[in-house]
């Protein structure tokens, strides 16, 4: 079975999505469509901004999203997804590819959410960390004992965590943790703690629109961020969708479930190759390694 997977923030680049909009009539039509949803020239930022204009996570979100999604739209008649998955942000380009969202009401809930996402990082300066090379259990029982806001957000393979929390909490976990073992620990630049309580008021935003936004029933079942289990309910669909801002994303769990429920093959779409070095890792850690990793191109 295809699994077609789909990368968030930390994947994008100058430069992004040009070659659809210069060689794919489809592609340019959606770019200009995306740049009157969302009242500006994000495609002026996309295709000729610099990295620091694309670190805006109001830019940053709604750019990944569309590259993901534009590139999927184009390919449509080679993209029959049996199960599909995004990791943060990128499970809003899934729920436009298996038809749970409209390619336009999945750029307004990713634009709400980056703008109620930068506003909560704004009220509190916060950041996140990469933890490589400790287990799990570790990882979390000394966030748990920091006595700051600091809780695993992103659980992406074996022996990789990231952290999140303020930047005081951070820094107090990053010296348990290098005492403990860890390899390495390091700052990740991003505007703030995502996936932790920090953005319980940007949750709150986030599930007046949500609940203001038709979800259809997918044509595959949807592996979730907050639950790492298959979903095909609307309604079940909203409410992980709104979990996931605050809680930790579980993509070693999702990807491990997904191969238990017969994906053979990984396409990525999107920018960059992140999810298929996460996937790799997390394969080589099952008793029989299985999956097949791909590109867009591939097909």
């Amino acid at each position: 079975m295809k699994a077609y997977v789909f990368p968030g923030q930390g994947a994008q680049f100058p430069g992004m999505g040009k070659e659809i909009f210069d060689n794919s009539e489809t592609g340019k039509e959606l770019f200009e469509s995306a740049n009157e949803v969302l009242g500006f020239k994000i495609t002026e930022i996309m295709f000729h901004g610099s990295e620091e204009d694309l670190k805006q996570t109001k830019v940053t979100q709604p750019a990944i999203f569309l590259h993901s999604t534009i590139l999927a739209l184009t390919l449509d008649e080679k993209i029959h997804p049996e199960m599909v998955a995004g990791h943060s942000l990128g499970e809003f380009s899934a729920l436009v590819a298996n038809r749970t969202l409209s390619f336009v009401d999945g750029l307004n809930l990713v634009a709400k959410r980056a703008m109620a996402m930068q506003k909560a990082c704004e009220t509190e300066p916060s950041t996140m960390a990469a933890i490589i090379g400790l287990e799990d259990k570790i990882v979390e029982d000394i966030c748990s004992n920091i006595g700051e806001v600091v809780v695993p957000a992103n659980y992406n393979s074996p022996g990789q965590i990231v952290i999140s929390g303020s930047i005081k909490g951070i820094d107090m976990a990053i010296d348990e943790l290098l005492s403990c073992g860890a390899k390495r620990a390091l700052k990740l630049v991003v505007g703030g703690a995502f996936h932790s309580p920090l953005m319980v008021p940007a949750q709150e935003e986030l599930t007046k629109a949500i609940y203001q936004t038709q979800f259809s029933r997918p044509v595959c079942p949807i592996y979730q961020n907050y639950s790492a289990e298959p979903s095909n309910d609307p309604e079940k669909i909203k409410e992980n969708l709104i979990r996931q801002l605050t809680s930790p994303i579980r993509w070693t769990q999702t990807v491990i479930n997904m191969i238990r429920d017969g994906a053979s093959s990984f396409i990525e779409v999107g920018p960059g190759k992140v999810l298929q070095g996460l996937i790799r890792k997390i394969d080589r850690n099952m008793p029989t390694e299985s999956a097949v990793l791909m590109s867009p191109k591939d097909l």
